[in-house]
């Protein structure tokens, strides 16, 4: 395991450099390592790591989405209002029903089966996402109109929303029966998880002033707090998003302590170096690359078309708003990369018997392929000329 650990680190910091130096994003980088090093290729992983992939992924998530919350400030979303709403689900809504409609066309699945792949890939990546528009904050770019504030809180509920269709979809085709308190449940989850997430952010700040620790022992507290939000999210009875929580329980601490939420912020900066390495490394080693292949033309054609759909679902979120038309392009271009929630639940089908199990898993892989680097490329050579400083 220390081996296969080794291997990953090194050749993604020297392939990384490499593509920082062409002007190419360095998770486009740690891909490569990950489909080369990985079981489909020279199989140089140890199967230790493959086997947490997994849980690796899920603490890389929460690295960055407790990022976004430090760097998020809620009078910022209470500004931006409607749009930040519509883009929980609008874009999401948008693509699923583009591959319902258009995967039976092209790929030969039936309309359920077409959904399931539509809830597979509709979900943006805040593995991708967050960083960029962390960063434009932090240069100022898009602040008239909170642009990076507004991409951030949309992409985390548009996950939330993805996960809980494919869970509904996935066991309507297992057992044909669908639960509908499930979609019901979808604005509670993300209520309670404010709520909840909020709340502990209050106590958090409280705890933090009355005893005096060193940041680094912070950071492990609210790390571990954060794990234990996932898992009460798995146990409770009741709608509850842990991801959500995350998230809220930052932005507090961020509102009511700002400069303890400058000196974490500055310490998961630190934690995303290694946790990005690994989080695209092991989202690489999923790819079949020659199943990828095999597929045909037509998934590629549907994985384009599916996009062009999400894009138009942005731009309907945004209309009536003061963005300007090169705002506008920009949000819909940020919106476009998926990589962490398809590599997570891609190849569940596959796990669960379903027919269509090997072709969602292979949308999942493309989606991945195409959209991750294209988001990550457009986003960092487009910003300065789309946003305003």
């Amino acid at each position: 395991m220390l081996k296969s650990i080794a291997i990953i680190i090194i050749l993604s910091l020297i392939l990384g450099k490499f593509f920082k130096k062409i002007k190419l994003p360095p998770i486009l980088a740690f891909l490569i390592v990950g489909i080369t090093l990985g079981p489909f290729a020279m199989n140089l992983i140890d199967k230790k790591i493959l086997d947490i992939s997994s849980e690796i992924r899920t603490i890389a998530l929460v690295i960055i989405l407790t990022r976004a919350g430090l760097s998020l400030d809620i009078d910022d979303l209470k500004k931006i209002g409607r749009p930040a709403v519509l883009m929980c689900f609008v874009p999401a809504v948008f693509e699923m029903c583009a591959v319902g409609i258009l995967a039976p066309i092209f790929l030969k699945v039936d309309v359920l089966d077409a959904f399931i792949i539509g809830s597979i890939i509709a979900a943006v990546s805040p593995a991708v996402v967050v960083p960029r528009m962390i960063r434009l904050i932090e240069e100022g770019y898009g602040d008239e109109h909170k642009i990076p504030q507004l991409i951030l809180a949309g992409s985390s509920c548009d996950d939330v929303f993805c996960i809980v269709v494919f869970t509904s979809l996935t066991s309507l085709a297992q057992t044909g029966d669908i639960n509908v308190f499930k979609f019901i449940a979808i604005p509670f989850s993300i209520l309670i998880g404010s709520v909840v997430g909020a709340g502990i952010g209050f106590l958090l700040v409280k705890f933090f002033k009355k005893f005096h620790m060193r940041d680094t022992v912070k950071v492990l507290i609210v790390l571990s707090i954060s794990f234990l939000l996932l898992e009460l999210e798995k146990i409770t009875p009741i709608p509850f998003s842990g991801l959500i929580a995350i998230m809220a329980m930052s932005m507090v601490v961020k509102k009511i302590y700002e400069d303890l939420a400058e000196r974490l912020s500055e310490k998961y900066n630190k934690l995303w170096v290694g946790a990005e390495i690994f989080l695209f490394v092991l989202v690489g080693a999923t790819v079949n690359v020659k199943y990828a292949i095999n597929s045909g033309i037509m998934v590629v054609v549907l994985v384009i078309c599916a996009l062009i759909f999400r894009m138009i679902g942005v731009y309907t979120s945004v209309l009536k708003t003061k963005l300007t038309p090169k705002e506008r392009l920009f949000c819909m271009i940020a919106y476009t990369p998926k990589a962490t929630v398809q590599a997570a639940i891609g190849a569940i089908p596959l796990s669960m018997g379903l027919k269509v199990g090997d072709m969602a898993l292979t949308v999942a892989v493309i989606s991945i392929l195409i959209t991750a680097p294209f988001g990550a490329i457009m986003v960092d050579n487009l910003y300065k000329k789309l946003l305003t400083r």
